[in-house]
């Protein structure tokens, strides 16, 4: 696990590094507290910081409390290195931020076992984060989540700008599955088509489940024809074979609507209702195909 020493006193530094290596820490380290800001703001940032009680600029009080304002998903667990251990000094830590407060030259077992704490906490957090984000039957993102993310993405490109691409996508003829071999088996074509909606992405592409048996893609950096082709893609790879199930091999394919932000901005609203359209198209020209707002690919069923 990756753990941020934010320390001004040398020593100190050299020591926790050169034990916490030992132990098999990822450990990175800021010499005062406007640098371990930036690094705690990285995407690959700790989710561990050891920070300084009296740093130069920005103190560990003041990084706490900046911290703390974050509206970042991920969670950072901080403890406080103070040579002090006064109850004044510690409430005020606590009330900064910081998880845990403990002495600069205490022994390393007690900091490890407080560590250990804080991977423990961490690991929960993230298992609340993911219960709370994602579809329990796909383990996509659920449909508050990928719409949040949508948001985002939209909020972002209008600021500095730049592309956005989503896919609006729904599996034809789901309802007789489920009408002919049961919710379970419908269950399982769901999961099966999950992976493959999966398959074709990028790592930073986002896929969560919109409702039922539709799922919405965000293709971040796309342009329509960019979105249309990753569309494509897509469809293939849902219809390429019959899915194995309890029931026997199912067939089957898809119906996708794709829209982008490719000409000025646009609100995540439109660009699903822009979508939706499309999607609709598809559905009106025959299914498993892939339609766009400006032209539509058209593929047997």
């Amino acid at each position: 696990m990756k753990i941020l020493i934010a320390e001004a006193d040398e020593q100190t530094r050299l020591r926790l590094f050169a034990l916490l290596s030992q132990r098999g820490y990822e450990v990175m380290i800021a010499t005062n507290g406007a640098e371990a800001c930036r690094l705690l703001q990285h995407d690959d940032a700790p989710s561990l910081a050891l920070i300084g009680r009296h740093m130069p600029g920005l103190d560990g009080l003041e990084l706490c409390r900046t911290v703390r304002q974050w509206s970042n998903e991920r969670y950072i667990y901080m403890v406080m290195l103070t040579v002090q251990k006064d109850t004044p000094d510690i409430v005020a830590g606590m009330r900064a931020g910081a998880d845990d407060y403990i002495s600069k030259n205490c022994a390393f077992d007690e900091l490890h076992a407080r560590l250990r704490a804080g991977e423990r906490i961490l690991k929960l957090q993230e298992q609340l984060r993911i219960e709370a984000t994602h579809d329990v039957l796909t383990g996509t993102l659920n449909r508050r989540a990928i719409l949040s993310l949508l948001e985002r993405q939209a909020a972002q490109a209008t600021r500095h700008p730049s592309q956005v691409g989503i896919l609006l996508l729904d599996l034809d003829h789901f309802k007789k599955v489920n009408d002919s071999h049961g919710h379970t088996t419908g269950d399982d074509v769901l999961t099966e088509t999950a992976k493959r909606l999966a398959a074709p992405l990028r790592r930073y592409d986002a896929l969560g489940r919109y409702g039922g048996e539709e799922f919405l893609i965000v293709l971040p950096r796309c342009d329509l024809e960019r979105t249309a082709e990753v569309a494509e893609r897509v469809r293939l790879s849902v219809s390429k074979t019959p899915i194995d199930t309890s029931a026997g091999k199912i067939a089957i394919t898809a119906s996708i609507g794709a829209a982008a932000m490719d000409q000025g901005p646009v609100s995540a609203h439109d660009l699903i209702q822009r979508a939706d359209q499309a999607l609709y198209d598809a559905k009106a020209l025959g299914r498993n195909r892939v339609a766009t707002r400006v032209r539509t690919l058209e593929h047997a069923c």
